[in-house]
């Protein structure tokens, strides 16, 4: 498996921060914090490149607000110069980690998204039986941080970019209480292990499809699913024999619990596609697609 290096330079760049504040600024430029820091933009940069090459860079305070997307979710939206840190770290490591994904997992990628995921959903829907869709309960409030920078680390070796990486996972806020106990687990381990990414960050949403990228080559490779696509936390197997799709849920429940996850009990079920199936917003039918109504 090979492991990338010597990133850093890439990454405090000026070049590639300055990109990275102009891509943290789109659709905010007027913000109040924007205007600040674009007002004396290049000392601002300078001042981030010296933090990041001394390593005494710190991330702010989070703000946190809650939106109904249609279910309630707890969004936190770093300061505007964490985030063109994210930016500066994700114009560099993704595309190389990236390679590692499977084909079928759309979000949060350039030239993927919904509208693809949903054409490639309806086509396995169509030409399928039956239907294994599922649903991470809780995801990025339970996404493991040793576990992932584990992961992390089976990709990158350059230890000034892991110390970037952790820095940030380190500085998320607590993302809920829920307590979860696993195999193995002992009375205090649910507590003392941190979990929780902020939904709001753009490192985060790599982070989460990267914990996960383990899962899909199990499911495709081991498991055998030639029909298989994931959103986010949400994925779906398709088959046409109904007792492999039994098995493979047994098998998808006890891979989640080694990453300390767990479907939902009510979102996760199998049932035949002639019924409908929800997916990216979208009710898929045998004969139509429409949008869902969410009340």
């Amino acid at each position: 498996m090979k492991r990338y290096g010597n990133f850093w330079p890439d990454i405090i760049d000026f070049e590639n921060l300055l990109q990275a504040a102009r891509q943290a600024q789109r659709g905010k430029r007027y913000r109040p914090n924007v205007l600040a820091f674009n007002y004396n933009l290049d000392k601002e940069l300078l001042q981030l490149q010296r933090e990041l090459q001394e390593k005494t860079y710190r991330p702010g305070k989070y703000r946190t607000f809650k939106i109904e997307d249609p279910k309630p979710r707890l969004i936190s939206a770093a300061p505007y110069r964490d985030r063109v840190v994210h930016h500066a770290l994700c114009n560099i490591i993704v595309s190389p980690l990236e390679r590692t994904f499977i084909t079928d997992t759309y979000a949060n990628r350039v030239g993927y998204g919904t509208h693809r995921a949903l054409r490639r959903f309806v086509h396995f829907a169509r030409t399928s039986r039956y239907v294994l869709q599922c649903d991470v309960r809780k995801y990025f409030p339970s996404l493991d941080h040793v576990i992932l920078k584990t992961m992390i680390r089976r990709k990158i070796k350059c230890p000034d970019t892991l110390w970037l990486i952790d820095t940030i996972i380190d500085g998320s806020n607590p993302q809920g209480e829920t307590i979860e106990y696993f195999p193995g687990d002992d009375l205090l381990a649910p507590v003392q292990r941190r979990r929780g990414l902020p939904i709001g960050n753009l490192t985060s949403q790599f982070f989460a499809n990267l914990y996960l990228n383990g899962f899909d080559h199990f499911v495709k490779e081991q498991l055998k699913s030639r029909k298989y696509l994931r959103y986010v936390d949400d994925f779906a197997c398709f088959a046409d024999d109904r007792s492999f799709l039994v098995d493979a849920r047994s098998h998808i429940e006890a891979y989640l619990k080694t990453l300390r996850l767990r479907l939902h009990p009510v979102k996760s079920q199998l049932f035949e596609t002639r019924f409908g199936a929800n997916f990216v917003g979208f009710r898929v039918l045998p004969d139509l697609i429409r949008v869902r109504r969410v009340f």
